[in-house]
């Protein structure tokens, strides 16, 4: 830390509040979107290499409906004095770990396959943070795949992490896996009207799920399982999350005492631990109605249906041929879709699975960020 840091956090407490956002010792009563609640060192083994600086930001955020909430995520700086202009920004949208609290990104070390890939965008000289998305790590349930509100905390953090580090540029892109490729999605299409103080360039997707709301009304009773890797578990997740955001849907009456017991434990176990549980079971145990019953595919199709219109910044799209969770014929309509809707959308497909796009995609997702940044 030492004489330097220390200036640069008064300065940045400084500029907070001439920004109107408050510095983190008060900031507790200040519900702006982006307001720093604390800010603390991250242990070293929650951290990842090559990162000169290591935070745990809890910060002012919002859930879809525009109440508040509180998130929590980290900030990480490569070493060595900021460019001019500051530190660009990669937004770091995290894959699925689950919806219980224990299961926050900022509690847990980084998997063997975003510690590196987090680690090459800190190398390219851009400074990153990663949200936990409301209520993972925070009150309330985290409302899975609610890709309005986990943006709004992707968003957001960005405006906390200026706020915690000065050296931070306004120039900032969103990149997701997964989970996170769906809220990097809901990102592009509302970063520039949510926050128009700071300078969005565009977005990196890889393995983003998408054109579930055409797929899941399908389901129901002994629905026959359609070979898609951790489907028990993601549909539980889904359910827990659509119960708790939607209390009126009443989404018990849908589900089998098997499919309850499932999104109850959804609640309570990460990703790992649920898969597991879920072993030999079929899907089509968990539904006791027809899924395109009553009210759930009109309810299902806004909490989770990603906007195909909107976008004001280009989006590049990676998807692994063998992925068998997010399967390439779905990235492939959304894709259309986005075209067809006015994106600049740059779609590729690549001889890898669902997590390993991450990687084999670098060689093109590097230059896209760089030209972004450089634009």
């Amino acid at each position: 830390m030492g004489r330097n840091r220390r200036w640069r956090r008064a300065l940045g407490a400084i500029g907070a509040v001439l920004a109107g956002v408050l510095a983190p010792s008060v900031a507790a009563a200040d519900p702006a979107p982006g307001a720093i609640v604390s800010v603390e060192p991250l242990p070293a083994e929650l951290s990842v290499p090559g990162a000169a600086v290591a935070e745990r930001l809890t910060y002012r955020t919002e859930w879809r409906s525009g109440a508040p909430a509180v998130g929590t995520g980290v900030l990480f700086l490569p070493p060595g004095p900021a460019p001019a202009g500051g530190w660009p920004v990669v937004s770091y949208a995290h894959g699925t770990v689950g919806i219980a609290d224990g299961c926050a990104p900022s509690r847990h070390p980084w998997s063997d396959l975003e510690r590196p890939y987090l680690e090459h965008w800190l190398a390219q000289g851009y400074a990153v943070v990663a949200a936990d998305y409301p209520g993972l790590g925070t009150e309330g349930v985290h409302p899975y795949l609610d890709g309005q509100s986990a943006a709004n905390s992707v968003v957001d953090i960005v405006r906390a992490g200026r706020a915690a580090e000065p050296s931070l540029s306004q120039r900032w892109v969103v990149v997701g896996q997964s989970q996170g490729g769906h809220a990097a999605l809901h990102t592009a299409h509302r970063a520039s009207s949510r926050a128009p103080e700071l300078d969005f360039r565009g977005t990196v997707t890889t393995g983003a799920p998408s054109n579930l709301e055409q797929l899941f009304p399908m389901g129901g009773p002994g629905f026959p399982d359609p070979g898609f890797e951790g489907l028990v578990a993601f549909s539980s997740y889904i359910f827990a999350g659509l119960r708790a955001a939607q209390p009126d849907l009443d989404v018990n009456s849908y589900l089998t005492p098997t499919g309850r017991k499932f999104v109850d434990a959804a609640e309570q176990l990460c990703y790992n631990e649920l898969n597991a549980l879920a072993d030999g079971v079929r899907v089509g145990e968990l539904a006791a109605l027809p899924l395109s019953a009553g009210r759930f595919p009109a309810v299902f199709a806004d909490y989770l249906g990603v906007p195909t219109s909107g976008y004001d910044r280009p989006v590049f799209l990676a998807q692994g041929i063998h992925d068998t969770m997010v399967p390439a014929p779905l990235s492939a309509k959304l894709a259309a879709d986005l075209r067809a809707g006015g994106a600049d959308a740059d779609y590729r497909v690549y001889v890898a699975g669902h997590n390993t796009t991450m990687t084999r995609s670098l060689p093109d997702t590097t230059p896209f960020v760089a030209r972004l940044f450089g634009s």
